[in-house]
């Protein structure tokens, strides 16, 4: 699996990633969105460096000119519910994309034992097109390695791009074993050293589904 991690470069995603990460910017949950959204269109631009692209003729009021467009058939997913205002950079700028949501929760049982399942998905065919799924956090991995599994039950994909401003190194070392090496790229901004036990990066930014969209039950 390729790592892309774009913090390392500097660019306008840094000072977007110390604004979602300052717990004094945090208490304006629609600068908290809008901060995300604007990371998901960095990376959305970074990403269409990687696509295939075709000429395609374009009638202006004085003539003809010769442009280049994506080829590529994609297809944007996004873990709800944290991920919803990267899922909307990316759309903003890949706005003829096809759209698939998928909603995983944490079912606990007996000796604090947890297993994570799929409660709902929405999604297109993805064979030979290529996904994007995006989530604000990469913890563990586990949620981000059931959601792919899930998907591609849909279709192979012929490249799978995933995004997560803020990854752990755990995080990224599970997808690096579990995911298909050659079919995938994770993009990140951030990779952070520490993962509680409870998975909880350090430092992380807190709950970015909280943050965004208020507390819940």
């Amino acid at each position: 699996m390729k790592i892309i991690n774009l913090g390392e470069t500097h660019s306008l995603l840094n000072p977007c990633l110390a604004q979602i990460r300052d717990k004094a910017v945090q208490k304006d949950s629609l600068r908290f969105r809008r901060n995300l959204e604007r990371i998901g269109e960095i990376f959305a631009y970074e990403i269409s460096k990687k696509l295939n692209y075709m000429q395609i003729e374009v009638e202006t009021p004085l003539g003809i000119a010769q442009e280049q467009v994506v080829a590529d058939q994609l297809v944007l997913a996004t873990i709800l519910r944290a991920g919803l205002p990267v899922h909307q950079g990316l759309l903003n700028f890949f706005d003829n994309a096809q759209n698939a949501f998928v909603a995983a929760y944490r079912k606990y049982g007996k000796g604090n034992e947890c297993d994570l399942l799929i409660e709902y998905q929405s999604t297109p065919p993805l064979d030979g097109k290529t996904l994007i799924i995006a989530d604000a956090m990469l913890a563990s991995g586990a949620s981000m390695i059931l959601t792919y599994q899930s998907l591609v039950e849909n279709g192979e994909p012929a490249h799978t791009h995933i995004v997560c401003p803020v990854a752990s190194r755990d995080g990224v070392e599970n997808l690096s074993k579990n995911l298909p090496h050659k079919r995938v790229t994770l993009w990140v901004g951030a990779i952070d050293e520490e993962l509680t036990n409870h998975s909880f990066i350090v430092p992380g930014l807190g709950d970015a589904g909280d943050l965004a969209y208020g507390s819940k039950n």
